[in-house]
């Protein structure tokens, strides 16, 4: 469905869609329809500088920093022709819908300069430094620490589910700066170069078979003093502001990932005649109904004028795709029956379906658990009052 497209946006999308078409059909064709983060890094760095090469890689980007100053309208049809085309997820996601975002918001024009060449070049690949095995969905108990120490920050901690922080070439961290500090208070947002001695990244092997997290410690790992966006102790703001960027156009394509495999799934029903089963296609049609829920809702959250802050539909956003998601995984073992455990990479017609349903399991986890999810709407959706909570 196409909202509220004019001529000239459906001229966009014409021209957007016939450039990745014919790279996913052509120069690029070996890395179509990949369904993880991991598989051919070299290849998708190439792709990354292609996109940037035509100025496709943050089209929503003022264009004296690499992008074309396009239009929510056209973002969102970009979003959607990017993953109708098949083309692999953004290893720099990270970096062009979250760091890129951030410091055109936050940071100086010396950072501007600094850091946003790099990402839109496709040549500085960036990762996130926000949970801890005792802060991931409760950022505000991070315990990593970072002092000023003349014209350097010296950080010390760990950070934990970073992923493609293997692949990496820079990482921003929320570390606590003011002694004694707790919660929300006292953090500081900062920039960090990966290639250094004091950081060390070890890759979580997932029961999917691959290793997209990592575990990263920060050993007397070094930065610049002018690296941190904001001042000492604001990282809060800077951080919340991030998460709304998270919820950005980058969900619309994120639903057009879930439309393959929704499709997949109707594919696989058809070919066996699970579609003829009526419980399954009651499933498929509460599946096929939620999904566009959620077009909807993305489209609210974006039609809000400041997309730094978090607003109802951003707030309610992550457990609802999560908890769509992992059913729409629980529906695909379903229709695929013992086929459905042939690990994902063989000799199979629909080999992203198993990881689906695999990978599936954690979207409930990560980002924010589903209870975290639950208190944050209860909290600052609904003003109810705050869960007691210790010290911390």
């Amino acid at each position: 469905m196409k909202l509220g497209f004019s001529k000239a946006d459906e001229a966009f999308r014409s021209e957007c869609a016939a450039w990745l078409q014919a790279q996913m059909a052509g120069p690029f064709a070996d890395i179509r329809g990949i369904p993880n983060l991991v598989s051919k890094i070299e290849r998708r760095r190439e792709w990354e500088q292609e996109l940037a090469a035509h100025k496709w890689s943050c089209i929503g980007w003022p264009e004296q920093w690499g992008g074309r100053g396009a239009t929510l309208a056209q973002q969102v049809i970009f979003a959607e022709e990017y993953a109708r085309a098949g083309a692999p997820g953004r290893i720099n996601h990270i970096g062009v819908e979250l760091a890129g975002p951030t410091i055109l918001a936050f940071g100086t024009e010396e950072q501007k300069a600094r850091f946003l060449p790099g990402i839109a070049a496709g040549t500085a690949i960036w990762c996130q430094g926000y949970s801890e095995p005792n802060a991931g969905s409760d950022l505000a108990n991070v315990r990593t620490k970072a002092r000023l120490e003349g014209e350097e920050w010296v950080v010390n901690g760990q950070k934990v589910w970073t992923s493609l922080a293997h692949f990496s070439d820079w990482i921003f961290v929320i570390a606590r700066s003011q002694e004694g500090s707790k919660g929300p208070k006292g953090l500081t947002f900062l920039m960090m170069e990966m290639d250094q001695p004091g950081i060390e990244v070890r890759p979580i092997r997932q029961m999917n078979g691959e290793a997209e997290f990592n575990e990263t410690f920060l050993t007397d790992a070094r930065c610049p003093a002018d690296s941190l966006i904001g001042t000492p102790g604001d990282g809060w703001r800077v951080a919340m502001g991030l998460l709304a960027f998270e919820r950005g156009v980058s969900t619309l394509a994120q639903q057009m990932g879930f439309r393959n495999e929704l499709d997949g799934i109707l594919a696989a029903a058809r070919a066996n005649g699970k579609d003829r089963d009526p419980v399954i296609r009651q499933r498929v049609a509460e599946a096929e109904i939620g999904l566009r829920l959620m077009r909807y809702g993305a489209l609210r959250m974006l039609s809000n004028a400041d997309h730094s802050a978090i607003d109802g539909a951003a707030l309610t956003y992550k457990i609802q795709w999560a908890t769509w998601r992992r059913n729409l995984g629980e529906l695909a073992m379903d229709v695929l029956g013992q086929d459905g455990e042939i690990a994902p990479g063989a000799e199979y017609e629909w080999p992203m379906l198993p990881n689906l349903f695999l990978f599936s399991r954690s979207d409930t986890i990560y980002g924010g658990t589903n209870q975290i999810q639950r208190n944050l709407i209860a909290e600052r959706g609904l003003g109810l009052p705050k869960e007691p909570r210790g010290d911390l």
